[in-house]
């Protein structure tokens, strides 16, 4: 594993190479604070996880289309040294990509991408705008809603869900709490 991978400060300048928008690098430091939050769960590298879900779509304002990203970041981080390990994880996490979850972090990577997502949506038409109002009910209530952040896959979190072999509900709670512990950082 080469060092680019375990440090952060490199992968956070990279995300801010290629990504200006504030909402896209919200939700990868959402993705990040979930994936981290997986990593110390399972006993898992966190540094290393948290890396990857920074960088998951990095490369998405820059080649937004489906012949583009995740592969055009692949091939930068590639260029930059980021070893195998790293890219197919990012790789992974789009369906269309065709390269399959095997791992541990492939799996909670996707769990995690577009559950943090819809938080933070949910979070947003809360009264006071703060995860801490967020609950379990209500990000399920909303998921029933199709018209509510429509561009949100709820087959991709039900997908990523029965991937990672825990119950919707439980994998709802345990993002909102980590969110909650990171919610300054989030801006929720």
């Amino acid at each position: 594993m080469s060092d680019i991978t375990r440090n952060r400060e490199a992968c956070w300048e990279i995300l801010n190479e290629y990504t200006k928008g504030i909402g896209l690098i919200k939700h990868a430091l959402a993705v990040e604070t979930c994936v981290r939050a997986y990593a110390q769960k399972f006993d898992e590298d966190e540094v290393f996880w948290g890396n990857v879900a920074l960088l998951h779509d990095f490369d998405y304002e820059m080649f937004p289309t489906e012949a583009e990203h995740p592969f055009k970041g692949s091939e930068i981080l590639k260029e930059r040294g980021f070893d195998e390990l790293f890219r197919k994880a990012i790789l992974s996490h789009a369906n269309y990509s065709g390269v399959q979850r095997d791992t541990l972090l492939e799996k909670v990577l996707y769990a995690c991408d577009e559950l943090a997502g819809f938080i933070t949506a949910v979070t947003y038409v809360r009264p006071s705008k703060t995860v801490d109002e967020v609950e379990v009910r209500s990000v399920k209530k909303k998921l029933k809603d199709k018209a509510f952040a429509r561009s949100v896959s709820r087959e991709d979190i039900q997908k990523g869900t029965e991937e990672l072999g825990i119950p919707l509900e439980e994998h709802i709670e345990f993002c909102i709490i980590a969110m909650r512990k990171n919610k300054e950082a989030l801006g929720l």
